[in-house]
């Protein structure tokens, strides 16, 4: 089995979140996106595509990593109508032992925006669920994904990466407290009611803001938390009348493009007296156009700018991290030994199944014998030869996956041991052959 592991994206690390939000796809479209992927290109073996705030990143399998992430670019760059030009300075590409690190680290959230944030391993789980919807998953990504996994568990339990309160929804509220002298009596607007508004909002209302106003596309979940959070639902088409009221508009609706712009906020500054306003965009496409920036007293943050807020008061969770990037190095060696065996499976399929044919023969051999005796008995004798054999695969597997500098090479121990040991199914092979030739000939 010659598959590697191969990773092809780009990141808030590489790219603006102007080229981010091009490339992005919303959750329902990436199974159907995905089986688009294996159709256009037979190379890629396997496909999962992980697509949040953050990054836009197609992990896959395939046995010519080149070929794939090539050929991988050129789909995105197609399916998402966007010249390749426009992000192919921004895009990273790994293979083998450099693809399965960045899945690990990614999934530990060390190469997050906001180092030890929770919410990439949620992501990640979504990205697998949804590559297994679209039939895109085999052995290899299987096993990737759950290593990945594992590995922010054990990272998680083994440091204190995720302790503490810095996260972009606190530096959501942290900009808010340098634009306003005080919360208490401003209106806060939630657009949409995702994971990262909620918690900005429980910590705006923690600060005591005056009121609290929550739209969103599935109205039920807007009551929901306006009922939790002592605000107030409006419905998503009947929204822009209250802007006039709202001092701090958030906005995480999903979309392909922004639901708002200097159109439509002309209107609201006039009707507000020009009186300040702060937009928070976690939207990735972002929910309002950038000229609003420009527009006298409103102060317009993506999720670049708190991002960036948040580097500066990371603090002590980079030395945590140190520890963590230890713990992955770790466990990819555990996954590369795991995936250097996946190519002596043909020949341990072999090996067990000649070994137990030997067997069958032999009780087969004394058949006669066997039958005098009772079925207590013939259990006994089954379990003695199954114990035998089980006991010598291991021995002979066990040693074929030895991975050390005094072992022969694995692949050259698995050819002499298969033909030590499965010299009756080469025989059996010729045996077909020949009996081919015959009928051939009749």
């Amino acid at each position: 089995m010659d598959q590697t592991l191969f990773v092809v994206g780009v990141s808030h690390r590489t790219a603006a979140v102007a080229v981010r939000e091009r490339l992005a796809y919303a959750d329902e479209e990436i199974p159907a996106a995905l089986r688009r992927l294996r159709e256009a290109s037979p190379v890629v073996a396997e496909a999962a595509l992980v697509s949040t705030c953050n990054r836009v990143e197609v992990v896959g399998v395939a046995s010519d990593v080149a070929r794939a992430s090539r050929a991988t670019l050129e789909f995105l760059a197609r399916d998402r109508n966007v010249e390749e030009d426009a992000f192919a300075s921004a895009v990273y590409s790994f293979g083998g032992r450099d693809a399965a690190r960045h899945m690990f680290r990614v999934g530990a959230s060390l190469d997050s925006m906001v180092v030890g944030e929770p919410q990439i391993l949620g992501q990640l789980k979504s990205a697998y669920a949804q590559a297994a919807e679209a039939g895109t998953v085999g052995l290899v990504l299987h096993r990737a994904f759950h290593k990945a996994f594992s590995v922010a568990k054990r990272v998680r339990k083994g440091t204190l990466i995720g302790h503490g309160s810095v996260s972009v929804s606190s530096a959501a509220v942290s900009l808010a407290g340098q634009i306003f002298d005080r919360l208490s009596d401003k209106t806060v607007m939630l657009m949409g009611a995702g994971k990262m508004a909620e918690l900005t909002a429980r910590q705006l209302k923690g600060l005591g803001i005056e009121s609290l106003l929550i739209t969103s596309r599935t109205f039920d979940r807007a009551v929901a938390l306006a009922r939790e959070l002592g605000g107030t639902a409006v419905p998503y088409d009947n929204y822009k009348p209250y802007l006039k009221m709202v001092d701090v508009l958030i906005g995480s609706v999903a979309s392909t493009k922004p639901v708002l712009g200097p159109e439509e906020f002309e209107s609201v500054v006039r009707e507000r007296r020009y009186r300040p306003m702060f937009l928070i965009d976690m939207g990735v496409p972002r929910n309002f156009d950038e000229r609003l920036n420009a527009m006298q007293n409103v102060y317009l943050y993506d999720i670049d700018d708190l991002g960036a807020v948040v580097q500066r008061s990371l603090g002590d969770r980079g030395r945590e991290a140190e520890k963590a990037e230890e713990i992955v190095e770790l466990e990819l060696e555990s996954f590369l030994k795991w995936m250097a065996g996946l190519d002596l499976i043909p020949t341990i399929k072999d090996i067990r199944y000649s070994i137990e044919r030997l067997r069958d023969a032999e009780l087969g051999r004394h058949r006669g014998w066997l039958a005098g005796l009772d079925a207590g008995e013939r259990e006994r004798v089954e379990s003695l030869t199954r114990g035998l054999t089980n006991k010598l695969l291991h021995r002979i597997l066990s040693g074929l996956k030895q991975r050390d500098d005094k072992a022969l090479d694995a692949g050259f121990a698995a050819e002499i041991a298969r033909r030590l040991l499965c010299a009756e199914l080469d025989a059996d092979d010729q045996d077909d052959d020949d009996t081919g030739d015959d009928f051939a000939e009749d």
